[in-house]
């Protein structure tokens, strides 16, 4: 049977994400240790106490329309919209790693939320929030799918200028969306950075395997 040999850029582009996952691993699994051993604390409210020392009529509105972008309605409505431009284009292979990243994520938060089982914090909550707080899903969810979105513009723009003003933008929005959630009273900051983290790892996976998949297919037709 014959073994595809990957091209140059495509073996750089995974060792490259590897490096960024395992830093991401790091970092999950310190914050998920120090859950355990219950020394968040300290870190946490120091945290809470400097975000909600903001809290307005306007900022709450700025931040309501951030934790927005980042849920469940707001990811499945843009990406019905992504897909649908995706596919359109023929673009059949990003269309659907895109539905797996924010679909994979989803579950995957999913599953990290039932094995820790930590309670949402009830220091000033603005809004109402249900389930379990460790990882944040916002922050998961928002970094696979705005990540992966990212991605995908970066490769199809042509000038170096935009393509970083693409990744700033969207950088920015994915912290302001975690930001929105501490601010909100509904996410420790320890669950934002986890969910960022953790959201993280399945990004670069479905990134490293779409590659892996196009640069085979490229070779084979």
């Amino acid at each position: 049977m014959r073994i595809h040999q990957l091209t140059t850029p495509t073996k750089r582009f995974a060792l490259y994400g590897i490096g960024i996952l395992i830093t991401f691993c790091f970092i999950f699994g310190k914050f998920a240790e120090e859950l355990i051993e219950e020394d968040l604390h300290a870190f946490d409210m120091a945290i809470i106490n400097f975000i909600q020392s903001f809290i307005s009529v306007e900022s709450t509105k700025i931040m309501k329309l951030f934790t927005f972008m980042g849920s469940t309605k707001g990811i499945v409505g843009f990406s019905v919209l992504v897909i649908f431009l995706m596919v359109l284009n023929k673009k059949w292979w990003e269309s659907l790693f895109f539905a797996v990243a924010v679909v994979g994520s989803s579950g995957f938060n999913l599953l990290l939320k039932w094995i820790f089982h930590r309670a949402r914090p009830n220091i000033h909550p603005l809004i109402a929030e249900t389930g379990y707080s460790f990882p944040s899903g916002h922050s998961m969810v928002s970094l696979a799918f705005y990540g992966m979105l990212a991605y995908f513009l970066v490769l199809f723009l042509k000038n170096r200028t935009t393509k970083k003003i693409t990744i700033i933008a969207f950088s920015f929005l994915i912290f302001l969306i975690g930001i929105s959630r501490i601010y909100l009273g509904v996410h420790y900051p320890s669950d934002v950075i986890a969910g960022f983290s953790a959201g993280g790892v399945w990004l670069i996976v479905c990134l490293i395997f779409l590659n892996i998949i196009i640069d085979i297919r490229r070779k084979k037709y």
